[in-house]
């Protein structure tokens, strides 16, 4: 049984990463990314995720220091990704903007750094950088981003160092269960993005009906489904009744039927790009 909010999977590195977190895709600096990621620490939340693309490292940095100062914590109980960006790929450029993003978070380091896309022909070599800045100890776990099985198998064919965490789209729409079958048996931890679809699963008959049943709201039960499917999940939200909402997740367990019929909802859908065809 998964208990709380601070219950973390062990990465194949033997780090320790929560299995619940906050996401911070398109929250633009200022007031509100500030407020929500404070309010995220105070309410026990460890993991924040953010990447270069998103332009806002500076304010989840400020937030990050003024969040644990609030709560009496210290650095190392909170676990930080960031992401390099397809324009920075390459191995001179990733180490480089690693440093931009550090010097953006004011962090002295990040526990985890991801390849956000695999840009065909770069990747490689942007990895090369992120082994790098792991054996030299400016990152805890290294991994990447909207990887397909194919991409992996490429990557880790001259990789000396495998990819510890692949951070995907993943909903009950899109369930990647090929993905994730192959990480698991590469000891790859895979994470969901967008795992309430972007709240198009929120009003879904098939998952509104399993809410009713264990009297949670929808978005409790895909978030739920995820942790028992062994999937890190890291749902986005501004609104303080939905931060906390997203995590009062551990107090109910599914049952095999209803994580039966969630899984059977996939139709392959997706909201965001396709790896395997995006031109950015």
């Amino acid at each position: 049984m998964i208990n709380n909010l601070q219950d973390t999977t062990t990465l194949s590195n033997g780090v320790k990463m929560p299995k619940f977190g906050l996401g911070v895709f398109k929250v633009e600096e200022g007031p509100e990314l500030i407020h929500a990621i404070k309010f995220a620490i105070k309410h026990g939340y460890r993991s924040i995720d953010t990447a270069a693309i998103y332009q806002n490292e500076e304010g989840v940095g400020q937030a990050i220091r003024e969040g644990l100062q609030e709560a009496g914590i210290s650095r190392e109980e909170l676990f930080v990704t960031s992401k390099v960006w397809n324009s920075d790929l390459g191995y001179e450029s990733t180490l480089a903007a690693y440093e931009t993003s550090l010097t953006k978070l004011g962090l002295d380091y990040l526990d985890l750094f991801l390849i956000h896309w695999p840009v065909e022909g770069k990747y490689k070599d942007a990895w090369r950088a992120l082994e790098t800045l792991y054996k030299e100890g400016k990152v805890k776990a290294i991994g990447v981003s909207n990887f397909q099985i194919h991409h992996l198998e490429d990557l880790m064919k001259d990789a000396e160092i495998k990819p510890m965490v692949n951070q995907v789209e993943n909903h009950p729409r899109l369930t990647q269960k090929e993905v994730q079958a192959f990480c698991q048996e590469h000891g790859i931890q895979l994470e969901a993005w967008s795992p309430l679809m972007q709240g198009q699963l929120l009003t879904q008959p098939v998952i509104q009906a399993i809410a009713d049943k264990y009297n949670k709201s929808t978005a409790q039960i895909i978030l739920r489904w995820d942790l028992q499917n062994g999937v890190v999940t890291i749902p986005k939200s501004t609104k303080e009744h939905r931060i906390i909402e997203n995590a009062a997740i551990f107090d109910f367990e599914l049952s095999q039927a209803d994580m039966e019929q969630l899984d059977g909802l996939n139709q392959n859908l997706r909201v965001g790009p396709d790896p395997d065809n995006f031109d950015f």
